[in-house]
């Protein structure tokens, strides 16, 4: 009966032992696990930053500020075209086209046409830069013209008798 404890004693005390280590396996592999999603969310944090700080490098809307609005820019909306709008939108367009193509004026004379046309159709700042444009062309060819006038003058010519 001794001998039976003792080895029901010697098994008790080696199913302990092993109970103890496979808990304290688990325990390690629980804080490598924990270890390692901790390092894991740390290099997550950091690859967001790093992204955040090349987003933030590349970030012009601090520059829209000083440019100037225009109308277009306002009106800027986004469409999808599908199939029936793509077809509606180049239907509309040839026939604009077709328009142009007959009207009078653009037969008679094209760029004259498209040139009153953007004169027309533009917003009145650029109109001032294309009369200013118009008159700086006009002052080169009155200087070009008396240049050539002077030129002719300081020549000598022979007078006939």
């Amino acid at each position: 009966l001794n001998v039976c404890r003792s080895g029901s004693k010697k098994q008790e005390l080696n199913s302990q032992k092993k109970l103890e280590k496979k808990l304290s396996f688990y325990t390690k592999v629980k804080d490598a696990v924990t270890s390692l999603q901790a390092k894991k969310a740390i290099s997550k944090k950091k690859k967001q930053r790093s992204r955040q700080k090349k987003l933030k490098a590349y970030d012009l809307s601090a520059l829209s500020e000083f440019l100037p609005q225009t109308a277009s820019s306002q009106q800027q909306t986004e469409v999808k075209l599908n199939r029936k709008s793509k077809q509606a939108l180049v239907q509309r367009e040839s026939a604009q086209l077709n328009a142009v193509l007959n009207n009078a004026q653009f037969q008679l004379d094209p760029l004259a046409a498209i040139h009153q046309h953007l004169v027309s159709t533009q917003p009145p700042s650029s109109v001032k830069d294309d009369e200013s444009a118009k008159n700086a062309k006009i002052s080169r060819k009155d200087k070009k013209r008396k240049k050539k006038k002077k030129n002719a003058l300081s020549t000598p010519q022979s007078m006939d008798i």
